[in-house]
């Protein structure tokens, strides 16, 4: 599919409330931050958003508002680094994968000894 732009989308719209995994752009017209951060937050997914702004503060604060597992500012939602943890909010994924994150997730820390020598008793 090549990529596609889907302006004045509504929650009417099947693709409006589903995570399309393709080069698909929707454009929900909002009027104003709080308006476009609920709209976004309302989503029972949240795995990647973006941002931008000419005030990088302010798009900050915005992006501390979204309910998502990452939020680039002034940069696309598609972005990995292989040390980053990389996963979602709510329905988009199960934990973080990535660096010292998917170690964390995927394994349980243990500590197990070997005595060699006898030992005595009591220490």
């Amino acid at each position: 599919m090549t990529a596609t732009v889907l302006d004045q989308v509504t929650p009417k719209m099947r693709l409006y409330g589903e995570e399309s995994f393709g080069p698909v752009l929707c454009v929900v017209r909002v009027k104003g931050i709080d308006e476009a951060v609920r709209v976004v937050n309302v989503s029972e997914y949240g795995l990647s958003a973006a941002v931008f702004g000419h005030d990088v503060l302010r798009a900050f604060q915005v992006a501390k508002r979204v309910h998502s597992g990452i939020c680039h500012i002034n940069g696309p939602t598609v972005q990995d680094e292989g040390q980053m943890p990389f996963g979602g909010m709510k329905g988009s994924g199960y934990g973080r994968f990535g660096g010292k994150a998917a170690i964390d997730q995927f394994t349980e820390l243990r500590w197990i000894t070997v005595q060699e020598l006898p030992r005595q008793y009591p220490i």
